[in-house]
């Protein structure tokens, strides 16, 4: 939350102050595939927010309500992740048009540098994913456990 939603929303929120790109080339604003779904992904992570502030923080969730509620909201938090992942690869192949149609070559230093990042955005998110899949370890009678 802290990484999410400070510094990447700050450094998105100085970016926009600072790079008005879309406004300054004459670009439409909210035209492509990758718009819409990065407002579908804020849209959907706040509900996934206040639903788990709702059930599982505030006092006002029952036990059956948050067991019942628990397998839902996982689903539902690793669907928006998976949402967001493909979003950002989108982005990128966003960005790379943009790049090839202001004259960058198909093969030069940014072009490989925008694919390699969309690649270790991709890795990434599949590393996340296996690691959900995977079963947690093993909990020690003798050790310490949690709060």
């Amino acid at each position: 939350m802290l990484i999410g939603f400070i510094i990447i929303g700050g450094e998105a929120v100085m970016s926009y102050k600072s790079f008005k790109f879309h406004n300054e080339s004459n670009i439409a604003n909210l035209y492509s595939l990758h718009s819409w779904l990065g407002i579908g992904v804020i849209v959907l992570y706040g509900i996934q927010w206040i639903y788990g502030f709702l059930i599982f923080f505030y006092p006002g969730g029952t036990m059956t309500i948050r067991s019942e509620s628990l397998p839902w909201h996982i689903l539902f938090g690793i669907f928006v992740y998976i949402l967001a992942v493909g979003t950002a690869t989108l982005g990128y192949l966003e960005k790379l048009t943009f790049l090839q149609n202001s004259g960058l070559g198909k093969y030069g230093a940014e072009a490989f540098l925008v694919n390699f990042t969309a690649i270790i955005t991709v890795l990434f998110g599949v590393f996340v994913f296996l690691t959900i899949l995977s079963q947690p370890p093993q909990e020690d009678e003798h050790s310490y456990s949690a709060i």
